[in-house]
């Protein structure tokens, strides 16, 4: 088991300041795990209900009777399966003085957070949780974990080949079993093609015309398979920043699969070898250094965005960090240096640093505010 001590103390923090919590994150994706090694720190009792064990459903078939004499953490594992416990967890919430705190398990449908926000509002916090980052494995692991990406079932195994057979069934399941249990009635193979077309247009800005033409539906129907794959965290939508300059701005967002071990099945890339020769080898490099910049500096969307003209000026992630705006450039070699979008990014959009994360070995400057960064040291170096 690999220890995640920052995300458990980001959910004490919640749950002292609020009666309920919900810790979100694609399926598999540690949430189970983590809300134990919570509940082993946790000072009182503790209590755990799993939705999707038909015993403890049947100790919940009259919620107020099971859970109002319960003290201490009460953790709800895929509360998604109970719709109607979330307005028993609102009156449970405002007792006075609060007797047990609420820890909830769930994937962030939109039905989901429809039901968190109209029934609990004020009374929740939320945290999601991602995959696996190179603070919590190391930088020296920075190859296998942009392989096998962060999903903790397919990072551990010996072998490269349970690793890829984990993330194929996990995609199988995923679109068979867990999105129809969200409420999502796409068919999965409709999904599933939208899927791995994605896949080869990642780290692309979005163009819902060529999706809507190839699958020979509307641009709302190919957006709505986007924002759900993107609700349920396997998507992410990086929003375009627009500075006030006189230049024309690329307005749609850049699309990527958040999870680069799920990237190369989709794409049916097997093993570093191929990963290397592979047409979108600098796109996922791309896509994976995003993630962990985002984990690491614990950034929510309305603090990263990229940036592009469509006179072809661009920057891969634009950081707004308290009254200071950074820059990112990924790039997938071993010799950085400044080109001009850096400089037209700089000059547009006044900022303090340009950070270039490399694939070389060291961290050294290469301009004024300019600093490459190699990704073996990006966790101790920004």
């Amino acid at each position: 088991m690999i220890s995640r001590p920052e995300h458990i103390k980001a959910i004490r923090r919640r749950l002292r300041n609020f009666p309920v919590v919900a810790l979100l994150g694609a399926r598999q994706v540690g949430k189970t795990t983590l809300a134990q090694l919570v509940a082993s720190e946790y000072k009182k009792a503790c209590h755990r209900f799993d939705l999707e064990d038909p015993i403890d459903l049947a100790r919940l078939e009259d919620p107020m009777l099971a859970l109002s004499d319960l003290r201490g953490l009460i953790i709800l594992d895929e509360v998604q399966r109970y719709p109607d416990l979330f307005p028993i967890l609102r009156v449970l919430a405002d007792r006075k003085p609060t007797r047990a705190r609420f820890l909830v398990l769930g994937s962030a449908s939109p039905w989901l957070l429809k039901q968190t926000s109209e029934s609990l509002a004020g009374r929740i916090a939320y945290y999601e949780l991602p995959g696996l980052s190179l603070d919590e494995v190391g930088n020296h692991k920075v190859e296998k974990l942009w392989l096998r990406g962060g999903f903790p079932r397919s990072f551990i195994p010996r072998s490269l080949s349970d690793s890829r057979m984990w993330r194929d069934n996990f995609i199988r399941t995923f679109l068979e079993r867990d999105l129809p249990q969200l409420g999502i009635r796409t068919p999965a193979t409709t999904l599933r093609r939208f899927w791995v077309m994605l896949a080869h247009w990642h780290a692309q800005t979005w163009n819902g015309s060529e999706f809507a033409r190839s699958f020979g539906v509307s641009d709302n129907t190919v957006r709505n398979y986007l924002d759900t794959l993107s609700s349920a965290l396997v998507v992410r939508q990086l929003r375009p920043w627009h500075a006030n300059i006189s230049k024309r701005q690329v307005k749609s967002p850049k699309v990527y699969i958040r999870d680069s071990g799920l990237l190369h099945a989709l794409l049916q890339i097997e093993t570093s070898t191929a990963l290397d020769r592979h047409p979108k080898v600098g796109a996922s490099w791309e896509g994976f250094i995003l993630e962990q910049i985002i984990s690491h500096l614990s950034l929510n969307d309305d603090c990263v965005y990229f940036w592009a003209t469509h006179a072809g000026a661009e920057l891969d992630i634009l950081v707004n960090k308290g009254n200071k705006r950074i820059g990112f450039e990924i790039k997938r070699t071993t010799t950085p240096k400044i080109t001009p979008s850096i400089k037209a990014a700089i000059e547009a959009l006044d900022l303090h640093e340009v950070i270039v994360i490399h694939a070389g070995k060291q961290t050294f400057p290469i301009g004024k505010n300019v600093l490459a960064v190699s990704a073996n040291r990006l966790v101790k170096d920004i």
